[in-house]
This record gives C-alpha cells, structure tokens and sequence, in this order.
C-alpha cells in the first residue's frame, strides 16, 4: 500500500485477488519476544489504580449498574445533574446487593431495608473516585490496583466529540488482562485470523526486541490494511498500535478514510470463576471520525449505525476472546511456546 493509493477522493480500492492461503505468512515477522517485549512495557505503565467500568451511557440515573471489578463489587448510578457516582456494592447494613436496588432522588436505594446512599460517607461505605470522559466510565480501585494513585485515568487522544460518533462494545473471557493486551500487540495475525474484515496486512513499523533501547514516545506499531467492504472492495489505511497505559491498546488511524479515528481496547479484570479461572471484560470504544461532508449525515443516524459498529466488534472480538483464552490456557499450563 503506497500513500498516493490513501489520499484519492474515492475513499474504495479494488484489492488485488487472493486466496487465504496464499497471502503472503507473517509468522516469521510476528516473534514471540518481540511481542512479550512490547507487552511488558505496556504492562509496566502507569494506571493509577483506574479500570473503565462499561460505557457512559449503560450508567443512568433512573437504575444502579453493577459490576465486579478485580473481585470487588461496584455499584454506580447518576445523580439527578447526571454526575457518575460509583461505590461499594454490598449495602453495608447487611450486605444486599445494590446494584438490584434503585435510584431515588440521585441516590441509590437497597431493596433489602431502603437504605439511601449517595455522594456521602456512611458507616462501613464510601464512594469511590470515579470518571466520566463521555464515552467510557472509570472508576479507581486503589485496593486492587496496588499502584500509586493517580488524580485522573490516562484517557486516549480522541477526536472531537462533536465531530465524531462513538459505540462501545464488551464481552468478557475467560483470560486475564495481559492476554488481551497481547493479542491487539500482534497485528500480524489480522489478515489470517480476520480475512473478513482485513486484507492484504502489513506491518511497517515495529518496537524493538526486549532488552532493546525503546523510546516510550515510539513504542508503537504501525500497520497498513485495507477494511473489506464488499467482495474485492475495501478501504486501505495506515493504522497506529499503542498502549498509553497496562490494560489499554489504542489503534488510531494516521493516514487514509477515517484519519484521527481511535479504537480503544480496555481489559478489565473481573474476577475468577467458579473454577478459579480469572475472567476479563474487554470493553473496546470505537470513535470514528472523518472530515467527508457525508459523515455529518452518518452522525444524524447515529441510532441506526452504532448497532452496526457494535455488531462488528462483537465479529472481530468472538475471534480475538478464542485467541486471548487460549494464551492464558497455555501460559497457565506452562505449555506456551517461547
């Protein structure tokens, strides 16, 4: 792909005729090490003990929303102004789950006994630190991080939200938050794993192997693809990986259709099962933008197009959740390969 090929006024090209099993492999590019390299830095960034707790508007002030959070309950709900409250979810008179209570007034209400709690302290209960960046909601878990607590979550660099229309979509595995990360650290394995949505991928920039002087600033992949559309059309662009924080990949695209548009992958830890198998939320925030006169109409119908977004996450994610669950079976059992 040639940048003369990503700056036309017709945004679809006539891919080349191929077969899956005759692209060109990308196993000798996509070295273990070089992928672990990448994920350990990734892993040893600064979170400041925040996790995104689901999308800002599953959160409402007419119901509390639930979730554990690294084995902590959390429940969280609005005020009458719409601001995002989050806090313990055991009632602590006798520990009734709050998130099947209501909201009242701006305060969530136990079903149990009709206890009120809101912004406040009482006793044996406190909100927690939470953040509302429009799109996701945060929420910060100094206990399960163990970090040093940081004021605000590190939020991605995202296009104007008055310019752009973003959906969120999550799913959970049966994995842990590193394996998620690694599996958007390997871009090579798009056109093999995906050969529905991506053709002709390749990988143009790279970090270094462990060991390897990398600029933080710089540890990044970048990736050339084009989106399939329809038969032997697609869209080509050049698309950026990075991780401005442990349980965060951020693609954004910096050439081609779409430029200045970010795909947020977030892992949150939920907690084990009932076997002991750890259990992960990928929740992956799509905000796309384009400078076309069109896309303003794609924004008046936002209603009708953001299931169509969420509906190819959720595609690409029942792929990448098989990928990141097998990693953890064959790290947990010592039977990954190095």
């Amino acid at each position: 792909m040639k940048g003369p090929e990503l700056s036309g006024r017709i945004p679809l090209r006539v891919l080349p005729a191929t077969t899956w099993a005759r692209q060109r492999p990308t196993w000798r590019e996509a070295a273990p090490g070089l992928i672990d390299g990448a994920l350990k830095r990734a892993v040893a960034r600064p979170s400041g003990n925040w996790f995104v707790l689901a999308a800002s508007s599953e959160i409402r002030g007419d119901r509390p929303f639930g979730r554990l959070v690294g084995g902590v309950e959390v429940v969280a709900w609005r005020t009458g102004g719409g601001r995002l409250v989050a806090g313990p979810g055991a009632c602590p008179h006798l520990g009734a789950p709050l998130c099947r209570g209501a909201v009242a007034e701006g305060r969530v209400v136990c079903r149990w006994h009709g206890l009120s709690l809101g912004e406040e302290r009482f006793a044996g209960w406190a909100p927690y630190p939470s953040h509302d960046d429009g799109v996701l909601a945060w929420v910060r878990l100094d206990e399960v991080g163990g970090e040093e607590p940081l004021p605000a979550p590190v939020v991605p660099e995202r296009p104007p939200a008055a310019e752009s229309l973003a959906a969120v979509t999550s799913m959970a595995g049966r994995c842990e938050p590193e394996d998620i990360v690694a599996n958007r650290l390997d871009p090579w394995h798009g056109s093999w794993f995906h050969p529905y949505s991506f053709v002709g991928l390749r990988v143009t920039e790279a970090p270094g192997e462990p060991g390897a002087d990398a600029d933080p600033d710089g540890d990044r992949f970048v990736v050339d693809v084009a989106f399939k559309v329809a038969g032997r059309l697609g869209v080509p662009v050049r698309a950026a990986f990075s991780c401005p924080e442990p349980r965060t990949v951020v693609m954004r695209i910096i050439e081609g259709e779409g430029e200045g548009s970010v795909v947020e992958t977030h892992a949150t830890p939920l907690g084990t099962d009932r076997g002991g198998v750890p259990r992960t939320a990928m929740i992956e925030a799509t905000v796309a933008h384009s400078g076309r006169p069109g896309f303003a109409l794609a924004r008046r119908a936002a209603p009708l197009i953001r299931p169509l977004m969420r509906q190819a996450a959720r595609r690409l994610w029942r792929d990448d959740l098989a990928y990141a669950e097998r990693r953890y079976t064959l790290r947990a059992s010592g039977r990954r390969p190095d």
